[in-house]
């Protein structure tokens, strides 16, 4: 494992503890399955990633632990763990170390056309809104009680993979369901609900026995946006602003 992996979490805002918890989660891994740069290398992790899979139905069948990894407890939650925290090393493997090169356009609100020729005025808007929904989503975890009563987050500080991308934060509400919070730092269009739609898709295969639901925050939406997800009463549309306070300081 790389040493920079740590510092590239501190990058990602994440606090210590959930640092701390990715560093262990990795750790383990690679000691048993052996370098995890030697297993990028070969595959980009897909068998190391492919051994941590645990599925309801394995669950409902009862069925061993499929990994290498000793542990007690819950098979499914543990192994989907460290499944996650392989999978967010390879992402830093796969950028780099890099913070800019760490969002995928589809999910920054950002057009291509928009950032074609590249230039460096395109990579530091690029980076403006990658940094603002960082920190949206850091302050989010912080104050998830103020979007809605009785909301927990249950993702243990970091986005958790799902087939079609990674949630920005995962929660249960007041009833048990899972909530898919998706996070946008400017106007969302038709492609971030059908977005968040495929992230809740893959969650209710994921929770087989369990509801989901999903929540949409962006600063505006747009007349498509509004109008899709009014054919999926499961999505709810949240529009954020921000409120300034001022106080003259003593001088």
């Amino acid at each position: 494992m790389r040493d920079d992996y740590r510092m590239w979490l501190v990058r990602q805002k994440y606090d210590a503890g959930t640092v701390t918890a990715q560093m262990h989660r990795a750790g383990r891994v690679e000691k048993h399955y052996g370098d995890l740069d030697e297993h990028y290398a070969k595959d980009r992790l897909a068998s190391v990633v492919a051994s941590l899979v645990y599925t309801t139905e394995d669950k409902r069948r009862s069925r061993p632990n499929p990994s290498k990894i000793p542990f007690e407890g819950d098979i499914r939650s543990n192994l989907a763990s460290y499944k996650n925290a392989i999978e967010r090393y390879r992402r830093f493997r796969d950028n780099g170390g890099d913070v800019l090169g760490d969002e995928p356009l589809e999910t920054t609100g950002v057009s291509p056309v928009a950032l074609a020729p590249p230039g460096w005025a395109d990579a530091e808007d690029l980076g403006q809104r990658i940094g603002l929904e960082r920190d949206m989503q850091a302050a989010l975890r912080l104050a998830i009680d103020d979007l809605e009563a009785g909301l927990k987050v249950v993702d243990e500080g970091a986005e958790r993979f799902v087939e079609s991308g990674r949630i920005d934060i995962t929660c249960r509400d007041a009833a048990g369901a899972y909530v898919v919070i998706e996070l946008k730092a400017g106007p969302a269009g038709q492609r971030a609900v059908a977005q968040v739609l495929s992230y809740m898709g893959d969650v209710l295969v994921e929770e087989a026995d369990s509801e989901v639901r999903g929540i949409l925050i962006a600063s505006e939406f747009d007349k498509k946006a509004v109008a899709a997800a009014r054919m999926a009463p499961s999505l709810k549309l949240v529009e954020y602003g921000v409120k300034f306070s001022f106080r003259p300081v003593s001088t």
